[in-house]
């Protein structure tokens, strides 16, 4: 049988069907490379360019495709834009992803593994997080996620479909053997900027805000390696596939670092003292997004591998020097 991964030849994505044909899983990569990237792609992995939105095309793959779980990562996932374009994210987060969950559920696909994000918490009201603290998103990308979350709950009573959304934190780093790590020179994300920071792609690196109500005024969130954000994915799609029933779980370390110390960080692995300016605020954005995540560890058995921010910091500027 068959994986099916939207968004295979994304950040996260990649990773995954990485870490599936590692094992010798056959693999659908689909993506419509808007912001993935085909290289990343195994030989071993067949890639599909196309939309999830494009019914005919899931149709099709579902059919043929003799796919057994979904992997679906296809989204887009910048808060601030979402506050700015929130139609854009209603329509390809939540409307394709409905798409998406149908063709599944006709074709008899039985496992479904969405990539959620910690997004739908919020302002946390604990500090680490549990899976079942509220949910109220402060941007329309988390708002999308979420929505998401509620057809694939409301699917598994319906259809039986069966699911697990994983809420991930800050996905980092690259895979250690530098076959994948972020590609998108419009990345958000604090670390591939620090990295291009470090090796001289950009002049300096912004620092969007430092009057949150944190130890050091700066955003705390918990940096989670990308490969074991991809062996949690791998991890949940054995558990759906033994029988495991629907479930929402936490991706993290349960430890946070600053933005500060991220950047401190950086310098110290990549010996770059670079430019950093400090901006206002972005949008969307919580002071602290931290998990707990014992859940996913207890049911899954999931150790990481790569729980030390300097390793992580490493691995990015790796990725970011191969580039």
């Amino acid at each position: 049988m068959a994986v099916l991964v939207t968004g295979g030849a994304g950040y996260i994505g990649s990773h995954v069907v990485l870490a599936l044909a590692d094992r010798g899983e056959e693999v659908i990569a689909l993506d419509d490379l808007s912001s993935g990237r085909a290289t990343l792609i195994p030989r071993s992995a067949r890639l599909v360019v196309g939309d999830i939105g494009d019914r005919p095309l899931l149709a099709d793959l579902m059919a043929r495709g003799r796919i057994d779980a979904v992997a679906h990562f296809a989204a887009r996932i910048a808060p601030s834009e979402s506050v700015r374009l929130p139609l854009l994210y209603y329509r390809e987060n939540t409307a394709k992803s409905l798409a998406l969950i149908e063709s599944a559920i006709e074709h008899g696909v039985g496992c479904f593994v969405f990539s959620s994000t910690a997004a739908v918490y919020g302002e946390p009201q604990f500090v680490p997080l549990p899976e079942d603290a509220a949910t109220w998103p402060i941007s329309p990308y988390g708002t999308s996620k979420l929505m998401t979350e509620t057809m694939l709950a409301d699917a598994a009573t319906a259809h039986g479909l069966r699911y697990t959304a994983l809420r991930y934190f800050n996905v980092a780093g690259a895979d250690p053997s530098l076959r994948s790590g972020e590609v998108s020179s419009h990345a958000g994300h604090l670390l591939k900027r620090a990295a291009e920071a470090a090796l001289g792609k950009r002049t300096e690196l912004t620092i969007h805000g430092t009057d949150y109500p944190t130890p050091d005024g700066s955003c705390v969130r918990d940096y989670v390696h990308v490969s074991d954000v991809a062996a949690a994915h791998v991890a949940a799609i054995d558990y759906l596939r033994n029988g495991g029933a629907s479930a929402v779980l936490n991706v993290g370390y349960g430890h946070g670092a600053s933005v500060l110390e991220v950047v401190a960080r950086t310098k110290e692995v990549s010996g770059v003292d670079f430019p950093v300016r400090i901006g206002p605020r972005r949008e969307g954005d919580p002071a602290t997004l931290v998990a707990e995540a014992a859940r996913i560890r207890a049911l899954f058995g999931w150790q990481p591998a790569f729980d030390d921010l300097a390793m992580i910091v490493r691995h990015a500027l790796e990725w970011e020097r191969r580039l």
